[in-house]
């Protein structure tokens, strides 16, 4: 018997057999960076192998954390991941779309690494497409569902595309909500940044915008990746 694929954390395993996207650096970074400093309340949209609810469940022991994903197979492997960890009674995961989910809890934090491609054609996979397409949640699903779901004073943290950026800026201003931080990400020294960490709140405050560098141009880890992400990997 092979087996079972699984990404080691330094406080928990992720089983990855179910579930059609596995762990990424782009989500590990967004669970690293988000601030849950004080929250009670969290939700994580499109859970997947529910890495970032457990990431929030290490930097947060106090938080009871409510996962969603429309992908069946997914919240079974969210689920057989909860159980397996230290957090398991402050960890609960639903089938159901962000659209659908109701519930009498606003939420202090709110965390998703949400579908990136809008107008990309489909691969082959369908269960892939549904998790990296908007084929079943939009950007204005998203921001429709922060702004319904969120508490006043909560924050909410969500990984895009740079080149995704303004898009959903003009449409949380709508609601109106705020990105308050940005955090642009770039690969290697020197070369373009890619991706971006946003926080955003009800309330307009200053906007702070850092930077983040992955890899030096040896192809090493530099201090700020590793500093940031030191809690969670093994190899630091």
């Amino acid at each position: 018997m092979p087996s079972q694929p699984i990404f080691r954390f330094k406080q928990f395993a992720v089983m990855l057999d179910k579930c059609a996207m596995k762990v990424n650096t782009d989500g590990v970074l967004l669970g690293a960076w988000a601030d849950v400093t004080g929250a009670n309340t969290i939700l994580d949209i499109g859970t997947g192998t529910g890495v970032l609810a457990m990431m929030l469940a290490q930097k947060n022991q106090q938080a009871h954390i409510d996962a969603i994903d429309i992908d069946e197979a997914a919240c079974l492997q969210a689920g057989e991941n909860f159980d397996a960890c230290l957090w398991q009674n402050r960890l609960s995961v639903y089938h159901v779309s962000l659209q659908d989910f109701s519930t009498e809890c606003l939420y202090d934090v709110i965390i998703s690494n949400p579908p990136y491609f809008i107008d990309d054609s489909n691969g082959l996979d369908q269960r892939k497409n549904f998790a990296k397409h908007s084929i079943t949640i939009t950007y204005e699903d998203l921001v429709a569902g922060i702004d319904r779901l969120l508490a006043a004073e909560g924050r909410a943290f969500i990984v895009l595309p740079l080149f995704n950026l303004s898009i959903f800026k003009s449409l949380a201003l709508a609601c109106p909500l705020h990105i308050t931080q940005c955090t642009e990400v770039t690969a290697v020294t020197g070369k373009s940044a890619y991706l971006a960490l946003i926080e955003l709140r009800r309330e307009k405050t200053s906007y702070i915008t850092t930077h983040l560098q992955i890899q030096n141009t040896d192809n090493t880890f530099t201090g700020q990746y590793k500093g940031l992400t030191r809690d969670f990997y093994l190899k630091f």
